[in-house]
């Protein structure tokens, strides 16, 4: 895996719908830390994140991602660096749990040992009784797991969640702050 040095925000201004969602966000972050956003609803919390992922352009600023003594700013080559977890799971109602991770196993270029990594992954999700049913009858809070396993295998060095802890019952809460301490 790459290693992430830092991610630097600056001077950041985001337009949507011709309205300024938010302006002069700046921020630094090192290897090793955790950015937390808070603010009300429509404050412009995922259209920052987005940002930082390459999803959308910024009106004003830059982004910068620092790693392996190179200079990353230009928003596709910083988003093979970023695993993204947003609103939208990603995941379709027709495949299993165990066909979504081994999807996402293969898209984040895994060659060997899928099956494996895959069992793995949804064993610590909490999802290996349900690994075969298809997704449209998994909770809120499966689904959510479900998420989160596939960022587990992304081994992409910076993880953007957006609403971690959202539709997660206490286990999923607890599971949710492992996967992030383990990354």
């Amino acid at each position: 895996m790459t290693v992430l040095d830092s991610l630097c925000a600056e001077n950041l201004a985001c337009v949507r719908g011709g309205r300024q969602v938010f302006r002069d966000i700046g921020f630094r972050v090192e290897r090793g830390a955790a950015l937390s956003l808070e603010g009300p609803n429509g404050s412009g919390k995922t259209s920052l994140l987005r940002l930082v992922a390459g999803l959308l352009p910024a009106a004003v600023g830059h982004v910068t991602v620092r790693t392996d003594g190179a200079q990353i700013r230009d928003a596709e080559e910083r988003g093979k660096l970023i695993a993204w977890l947003g609103h939208q799971d990603g995941i379709r109602p027709q495949l299993s749990p165990r066909e979504t991770l081994t999807f996402f196993a293969r898209f984040y270029g895994l060659t060997s040992g899928i099956s494996g990594v895959v069992e793995t992954a949804a064993g610590i999700a909490g999802l290996a009784r349900f690994a075969d049913l298809p997704c449209q009858y998994l909770s809120a809070g499966q689904r959510k797991r479900l998420s989160q396993a596939r960022l587990r295998l992304s081994a992409r060095p910076l993880w953007l969640i957006d609403e971690t802890f959202e539709t997660l019952d206490l286990s999923g809460k607890s599971l949710a702050r492992e996967l992030i301490a383990w990354h």
